[in-house]
């Protein structure tokens, strides 16, 4: 199955050659070494997951400045895994400050460069974020039941049958290697966690309810949601509450970022369409759709839900001037799937736009002004910048 090298997978500045230091940050395997590693294949690499690197630059950071001041010509460096020797980053903000070393430093989670007080360069290096695939990178093959069964990441959405290699994601890379870094003290009421906020996943936060089901404190549920948010693993999808004229819920809900993760913590087993299941993995794929093209393409918007007291809402908010995004996993969309964003335009008459995201074959705009789209459709028009006006680049300084 082809995929179209370097479609979306990281930004013109990773592309070309950058003037300045860059994070190119994103969940585990979602190809972060490899576009480097094609990007820059003359680069210096230094790898921390080869241990003779890891052991020489744990025991003395200030061999990278005195190897570079050695070489100067040395080039571009590649610093993959940089969360397992935070003190680098000291090193590699003397070198951009006084050598004008241009850095690409890869990582998977902020989480122990905070905890350890590291040295994130104060803005002196710009951050990017890669998502799992989107559909214009596989291009007209791509399979949507598959993408929902399987997941985003590229290993696991080629592979035939990816139900060992996303157990052996969720149990190596979410649970032991949580463990492995300290973030946790104990392995299995964080497991317990995991799979209740898979259950929960594109809900409102609860953190008492978890709690009671995992057997642990609102305020440790509370910390294990910022783990997953700070691993990438997931993220929280804030309310908006702009201007509000009737009561608006506040509370945000959390998305994990590859629905095949979703689906395994879980135990869904395979969905298919017109089930329910169907319904909230579909949800989670026109989540992901939105976060690889605000992080791609356009990256100031901010992206959020709508709800109100009574329990109408509408899915997404994108951006500002306003568009209502809804996701229903249906062929056959009817009045009763716009009463969201209907209430939506009551409260905002301003909006720019409203969607809704469904498994209709053909486009369509009701008397109102409602698009209708077809999922293939929503993103090809998405990509094409003919639905959601685009707000900057996507690039920002790490803070």
């Amino acid at each position: 199955m082809p995929i179209q090298s370097g479609c979306f997978k990281g930004h013109s500045t990773c592309r070309t050659t950058p003037s300045r230091s860059f994070f190119p940050w994103g969940p585990r395997q979602t190809g972060k070494s490899r576009l480097l590693r094609e990007t820059y294949p003359r680069a210096r690499w230094i790898d921390l997951l080869r241990s003779d690197d890891l052991i020489r630059y744990t025991e003395r950071p200030a061999l990278l400045r005195e190897e570079l001041l050695a070489n100067p010509e040395s080039g571009r460096i590649v610093i993959d895994e940089i969360q397992k020797v935070p003190a680098l980053l000291d090193v590699v903000r003397w070198l951009i400050e006084n050598r004008r070393v241009v850095f690409a430093i890869c990582g998977s989670s902020a989480r122990r460069l905070r905890r350890g007080h590291a040295n994130l360069l104060g803005g002196r290096a710009l951050r990017f974020e890669l998502s799992g695939l989107v559909s214009q990178e596989i291009g007209r093959s791509f399979d949507l039941v598959r993408a929902l069964n399987h997941g985003y990441l590229p290993a696991h959405y080629l592979e035939d049958d990816a139900m060992p290699l996303l157990r052996a994601y969720v149990n190596d890379d979410l649970r032991e290697e949580v463990l492995a870094e300290g973030l946790v003290r104990r392995l299995q009421p964080f497991s317990d966690f995991l799979r209740a906020a898979a259950l929960a996943d594109g809900e409102l936060v609860n953190y008492s309810t978890i709690a009671r089901d995992c057997g642990v404190s609102p305020p440790t549920v509370a910390e294990y949601f910022r783990i997953l948010a700070d691993t990438l693993v997931g993220r929280f999808l804030p309310a908006w509450t702009k201007r509000p004229k009737r009561r608006v819920v506040a509370t945000p809900k959390f998305h994990f970022s590859d629905v095949g993760v979703v689906d395994t913590l879980a135990r869904r087993g395979r969905i298919e369409p017109k089930s329910e299941l169907f319904g909230k993995a579909f949800e989670n794929g026109v989540h992901h759709k939105l976060v690889a093209w605000l992080a791609y393409r356009d990256g100031f918007a901010d992206l959020s839900y709508w709800r109100l007291a009574s329990g109408t809402e509408v899915d997404f908010i994108v951006g500002d001037p306003v568009c209502g995004v809804e996701a229903k996993a249906t062929a056959r969309v009817h009045s009763d799937h716009f009463r969201g964003l209907r209430e939506l335009a009551r409260e905002h008459p301003r909006l720019a736009r409203r969607i809704v995201v469904a498994l209709e074959s053909r486009a369509r705009r009701t008397e109102v002004g409602i698009d209708v789209l077809p999922a293939r459709e929503f993103a090809e028009r998405l990509w094409a910048g003919d639905l959601i006006p685009e707000a900057g680049h996507a690039s920002r300084p790490v803070k």
